[in-house]
Parts: structure tokens; C-alpha cells; sequence
């Protein structure tokens, strides 16, 4: 044996992605791309939550990411594996949120995440409302393989 390593599949890869902080998880200041303030929830983020950089989203800002695990300092950057994805919709604009673990997800997290959006979504739409932004607003559940690339999603989590 020559001592390579067996070659990786496009089924067994999991496509990584760099993800800088912008809430971290129990923080409660949603920031911009500039540092202001956007937005100041009434309960802590149960994840960290940021962005990827390059990486374009439907609604012209960056793509979302959510880090699952421990808490991450604002302004971090990590590389992540991106293992699923929630359809999200705000506004009126695609809003597809990445889910990122270094770890594969087991139920629980899956549901955790579910649940959290589908509040999220419920909270936004108010918001939006306030401000009288209008369109369809809310989580459109879970995705499984996202592209990177703004394509579409090749299938739906049970």
C-alpha cells in the first residue's frame, strides 16, 4: 500500500464555509456589515449567528449562517461544515440560512434549529409589519445539501 488515503466522494463531503460572528450565542445586539446596530432582541440568540462573506443571499446582503456549539466571540471567524439549511423567506426574499456544525446533527438539534426559526419567523413578520415592509415572511422548514452557490436545494429533511 502506498499510503494515500482513499478518495472522497461528492456524496461524503461536506461542502465547509468561513463564517464571521455577528451575534454570539446568548447575545442579544444583531449588528451590520459597518458595526451599527440593526436590531436588539428581548431574548438571547441560542446559536451563534453570523454571515459568509462573499457569499451573496437573495435578500442582497451576505448569506446567514448559524454555528451551532459554543459560544464564539463577535468578529470570529471559523471554517465550519455547513450541514443542513432552513428556507427562509423575509419580506418576500429567499433568506436561506445556513446550519453549520463541526459535528453531523442528530435530531434534537435539527428540531432546536426548526423551532427556532419558525418563531424567528413569527418575530419577523411583526417587525416587518412595524416597519411596513411587505411580502411573506417565515421559515419554510429544513434543507438538506445546500449549495454554496445560489442554487436551488436538492431535498427536504423528513
Amino acid at each position: 500500500m502506498d499510503g494515500a488515503s482513499s478518495p472522497t466522494t461528492a456524496a461524503t463531503r461536506v461542502p465547509q464555509v468561513r463564517v464571521t460572528i455577528e451575534v454570539p450565542r446568548g447575545g442579544f445586539v444583531k449588528r451590520d456589515g459597518k458595526g451599527r446596530i440593526e436590531f436588539v432582541s428581548p431574548l438571547p440568540c441560542p446559536f451563534n449567528y453570523g454571515a459568509v462573506a462573499g457569499l451573496p443571499a437573495g435578500d442582497g446582503d451576505w448569506r446567514d449562517a448559524v454555528v451551532l456549539g459554543p459560544r464564539l466571540p463577535r468578529g470570529a471567524r471559523v471554517a465550519v461544515p455547513v450541514r443542513g439549511a432552513i428556507a427562509f423567506v423575509d419580506a418576500g426574499s429567499e433568506d436561506l440560512k445556513l446550519i453549520c456544525s463541526p459535528r453531523p446533527l442528530d435530531a434534537a438539534a435539527r428540531l432546536r434549529v426548526g423551532l427556532f426559526f419558525a418563531f424567528y419567523g413569527v418575530c419577523k413578520r411583526v417587525f416587518n409589519a412595524l416597519r411596513a415592509r411587505p411580502g411573506r415572511t417565515a421559515s419554510q422548514g429544513w434543507r438538506t445539501r445546500p449549495s454554496c452557490h445560489p442554487q436551488p436545494i436538492e431535498e427536504t429533511l423528513p
